[in-house]
C-alpha cells in the first residue's frame, strides 16, 4: 500500500539521476574517455600539475636576479669619481718646457762703463780742466756730462757747518752775525737717498731745496763744475778775504769740483766753511798747499 502510494516519489529521483549519468558519459568527463584509466579512487584531476606549462622555478629566480642587477647601479659614482682638487694638477706636470726644458742661452753680460781716467799735461802738469793729479787711492774726478744718471738708488750722509765763524766773530760782516746758528749746524748729518752716476753738487742742490735752504752757486767751465758761492746766506768773503765753502768726503777734501766727485754708496759729505783758506778745517792741500 505504501509503496503504490510513494513509488512515483522514488522512481522519479531515480530517472533524474540515470539521465545525469548518462549525460556526463556521453559528454566525455567519464573517466578512461580521454584516454587514460582510473586508478583506484584518485580524483581525475590530480595529474594537474604535472601537466601545467608555466614551470614553478620563474617565481624563485626572480628575486635571485633582482639583487644581482642591483649592485651595478649602485657602483656607478665608485667608477666615474669626481675629479679631486689634487687631481687637477695633471696640467701642471704636463707643462712642456718642465718636461722638456729648452736650454736657455747665458745672457751676455752687460760690459762696464769705461773707468774714469785723468789725461794730464806733461808741460802744465794738469789736466785740461787745471787739476793736479789726484793722490794714489783716492777717487779721481769724473766730468758731468759723460754721465748718465741711473735708477740705482743708494745712501750717503750729508751735513752743513759754519762752526769755523764762531771763532772769528770779529771778521764777520756785521750784517751776516745774526745767521750764524749758535751751534755752528745749518744742517746735522742726515742719510739720503742719491742715485747711480749723481755728484756730491746734485746732492747738495736737492736737500737744500728740501730743507729751505738758501744756497748759491755758479758754473765755471773753465773748472768743469759748479762753484758754490753760498749757503744759508753766508757767502765766500763774508768772515774775511779767505773765506768761503769747501766740502770733504769720507775726511778727504778733493781738489778739483763737486759736480766732479761722483758718489758712492755710504760715503760722508760734509759742507764746512772756512775762514783761513781751507787750513782751519784740515784742507789746505786742496787750495794748493
Amino acid at each position: 500500500m505504501w509503496f503504490q502510494k510513494n513509488k512515483w516519489k522514488i522512481i522519479v529521483p531515480i530517472l533524474i539521476v540515470a539521465v545525469l549519468a548518462a549525460a556526463f558519459y556521453i559528454g566525455g568527463n567519464a573517466p578512461g574517455s580521454k584516454g587514460w584509466e582510473v586508478g583506484g579512487n584518485e580524483p581525475a584531476v590530480s595529474t594537474t600539475p604535472e601537466v601545467s606549462p608555466t614551470p614553478t622555478p620563474v617565481p624563485d629566480n626572480t628575486p635571485e636576479q633582482t639583487p644581482a642587477s642591483t649592485p651595478d647601479v649602485s657602483t656607478t659614482p665608485e667608477t666615474t669619481p669626481t675629479p679631486t682638487p689634487e687631481q687637477t694638477t695633471q696640467p701642471e706636470q704636463s707643462i712642456a718646457p718642465e718636461q722638456t726644458p729648452t736650454p736657455t742661452p747665458e745672457p751676455t753680460p752687460t760690459p762696464e762703463p769705461p773707468q774714469p781716467t785723468m789725461e794730464i799735461d806733461p808741460e802744465t802738469g794738469k789736466d785740461k780742466y787745471l787739476t793736479d793729479p789726484v793722490p794714489e787711492g783716492k777717487p779721481i774726478p769724473v766730468e758731468p756730462q759723460d754721465v748718465t744718471i741711473g735708477t740705482t738708488a743708494y745712501t750717503c750722509t750729508i751735513s752743513i757747518s759754519c762752526s769755523t765763524i764762531l771763532n772769528n766773530m770779529d771778521l764777520c760782516d756785521p750784517a751776516k752775525v745774526d745767521l750764524v746758528p749758535a751751534d755752528g749746524w745749518i744742517l746735522q748729518p742726515i742719510t739720503v737717498t742719491f742715485y747711480e752716476g749723481e755728484s756730491v753738487f746734485n746732492v747738495l742742490q736737492r736737500v737744500c731745496k728740501q730743507q729751505k735752504i738758501h744756497m748759491e752757486f755758479e758754473n765755471t767751465p773753465i773748472y768743469n763744475s759748479a762753484y758754490i758761492e753760498g749757503i744759508h746766506n753766508l757767502y765766500e768773503f763774508d768772515v774775511g778775504e779767505l773765506s768761503g765753502w769747501m766740502y770733504k768726503v769720507n775726511e778727504w777734501f778733493p781738489n778739483y769740483g763737486c759736480s766732479r766727485y761722483q758718489l758712492k754708496d755710504g760715503d760722508v759729505i760734509c759742507w764746512v766753511y772756512t775762514c783761513d783758506l781751507g787750513y782751519d778745517v784740515g784742507g789746505g792741500y786742496a787750495v794748493g798747499n
